[in-house]
């Protein structure tokens, strides 16, 4: 089957992602995924950047660095076996940056010349940098202040888009289980944290809500549908909601991904550590986990927290009358298979995963009056079938 036959079939319910009914699943997932991020942010901690650390950085340019360079400035400053206090990484091709914890002026220049004659170079190729703790404690309080204005935005926003403050609850609550996530593999790994690093929470944040917003569209079209019309429940309204932008969603997230990818392999071979690379990692793992949350996540937790609203409950009822309905109808005019040579069978199997919904058999123009989606919306009979805009084919008499 063509990608793109999936794809059109979970759009017209023929197929279904059980989502929403297997939504306890994706709760128990995303909770341990959580629990153990969590865990690791109490175990290993953040490796923060000398930016909200504070403390001083040497950068030691040369033409040609030996291959033990990592080595070398290690023990220039006495901690060759210090993986705590003493970071050392290299910048492209020729530059070898280290950092170590707060000196003092004397103390700087010393390192700075016995860098120099370390790495056989003269002086002015070694640069000194100091960030005092202040400043990395204000980069903190305003990294931190920029991502709680960010989610109180997102919310209000939200709520006034959608007039319905459960789904703000529902996305938001998804944007923290992909902020806990990343955090959590950030300390797994020991990626250091740099204010490049923040800006691309915030994007990843804000790429990841976008995507929430383009699904609960889709849901919020179809739960109209099915208050209006009775055919299907909330919970089977908004689970064809997400197979409908299932396809979109992974395609989505793929184009995104891949030039992040490149950069990521050209940074991490060429460049080394620094700002692109640092953006471009945190960029990858978040829009992964973005993706994941926004298909598996948010609307399972919006028919969650509206499983109790007495709109909700009561079309719940009218969805199972209007199914068993056409159930008994289907069976009333079904003639058992094989009963004549002309005889046609109706094929009263669900659709997808959408229970007690049912369709007739592949046969022409079979059931006419029956939209051809399971939402019950009027479509055109040929919408999906075949390629469109064919031109007609010329009567014989015409014909060279």
């Amino acid at each position: 089957m063509k990608f793109s036959d999936l794809g059109n079939d979970l759009y017209t319910g023929r197929r279904a992602v059980p989502v929403v009914p297997k939504r306890k699943t994706f709760y128990i997932v995303s909770l341990v995924l959580m629990a153990i991020a969590i865990a690791g942010l109490g175990i290993n901690k953040l490796n923060l950047g000398l930016e909200f650390s504070g403390g001083s950085e040497f950068r030691v340019t040369s033409t040609s660095l030996p291959s033990d360079y990592e080595f070398k400035a290690r023990d220039t400053l006495g901690a060759a076996n210090d993986t705590q206090g003493v970071r050392v990484s290299k910048l492209g091709a020729n530059t070898v940056r280290v950092q170590t914890e707060r000196l003092n002026d004397a103390e700087s220049a010393r390192v700075a010349g016995e860098l120099a004659k370390a790495f056989e170079v003269s002086t002015d190729k070694v640069s000194s940098t100091f960030i005092g703790p202040s400043w990395g404690d204000s980069v903190t309080k305003q990294a931190l202040r920029a991502l709680i204005i960010f989610l109180v935005l997102v919310g209000v926003v939200l709520a006034i888009y959608f007039r319905n403050w459960k789904m703000a609850a529902a996305a938001l609550l998804a944007l923290a289980h992909d902020l806990v996530i990343t955090v959590g593999i950030y300390s797994f790994t020991g990626f250091e944290v740099s204010p490049a690093t923040m800006i691309g929470f915030l994007t990843v944040l804000g790429y990841s809500i976008y995507d929430t917003v383009v699904v609960f569209d889709k849901v919020r079209e179809n739960t109209n549908d099915a208050f209006a019309n009775g055919r299907l429940s909330f919970a089977q309204a908004a689970n064809l909601a997400v197979n409908q932008t299932m396809v979109r969603s992974i395609n989505t997230t793929v184009i995104g991904i891949l030039p992040i990818l490149a950069v990521l392999v050209v940074g991490a071979i060429f460049l080394g550590p620094g700002t692109l690379l640092d953006l471009a990692l945190v960029l990858f793992v978040g829009i992964v986990i973005g993706a994941y949350s926004s298909i598996f996540l948010a609307t399972p937790l919006l028919v969650s927290l509206r499983s109790k609203d007495d709109a909700v409950v009561d079309l719940e009822k009218r969805a199972a009358r209007s199914q068993a309905k056409r159930a008994k109808e289907a069976a009333a005019v079904a003639v058992p298979a094989g009963v004549g040579s002309g005889s046609t069978a109706i094929d009263q199997r669900p659709v997808g995963n959408h229970e007690g919904v049912v369709r007739g058999a592949e046969t022409p123009m079979a059931h006419e009056e029956e939209a051809a989606t399971v939402t019950g919306r009027q479509v055109h009979k040929y919408a999906q079938a075949g390629p469109r805009n064919q031109p007609k084919r010329a009567p014989k008499s015409r014909r060279k």
